[in-house]
């Protein structure tokens, strides 16, 4: 029991820490800032500005996070993708990842067209996916689209290649639709959460 605990306090400790340290770090430069700030307009100018420290820090922080996106990150960015693009199996997984994770949340995001799918014509089962690719020439299946199929309670799926006429289209969000899917249908659709 006591080592549970132990193990608890330490992953709170875990997860505190960075937002502790980083707001620590902010209130210090704020206080540090606004008083070299005041004490040099009171000493030259004999005028108090209330709020300079806050939009000096501000100012701080985006220049900071332009030096830290533009010069820092890309160019580790284009090492990393250098590294990677030199091994053959970690360059498909990661490409295959990318393409992934840019499909829900990439500018050009794949899954916006929402369908029903006709996976049993006997029994009238249904079955919901995003249409992902709807020109099928190099499978030589031009009466045909792409369909991908997540999975419940997982970040995975199917793709089926699948008849037009299987196919309806549904007037609903896509993120709706699929937050549906993966929840297994228990967040609904159209709920308000």
């Amino acid at each position: 029991m006591i080592k549970k605990l132990v193990n608890y306090l330490l992953q709170g400790i875990l997860y505190i820490a960075p937002l502790a340290i980083t707001g620590y770090v902010i209130y210090s430069i704020f206080t540090f800032v606004d008083d070299l700030l005041q004490n040099f307009l009171t000493k030259f100018f004999d005028i108090r500005i209330p709020g300079l420290g806050v939009l000096t820090l501000v100012l701080i922080l985006i220049i900071t996070g332009f030096i830290g996106k533009t010069f820092i990150a890309e160019p580790l960015k284009v090492v990393f993708k250098k590294v990677i693009e030199r091994i053959p199996l970690l360059n498909f997984i990661y490409s295959a990842l990318n393409d992934l994770f840019s499909a829900f949340v990439g500018k050009e995001k794949k899954f916006s067209k929402p369908v029903l799918v006709k996976v049993n014509l006997t029994t009238e089962l249904e079955k919901l996916g995003f249409i992902t690719e709807e020109n099928l020439e190099v499978l030589n299946e031009l009466d045909k689209v792409a369909v991908y199929f997540p999975h419940s309670y997982n970040f995975s799926g199917e793709l089926f290649i699948v008849p037009r006429a299987n196919i309806k289209p549904i007037n609903a969000n896509s993120s709706d639709v699929m937050k549906f899917i993966v929840s297994a249908g228990l967040t609904g659709l159209g709920k308000k959460e």
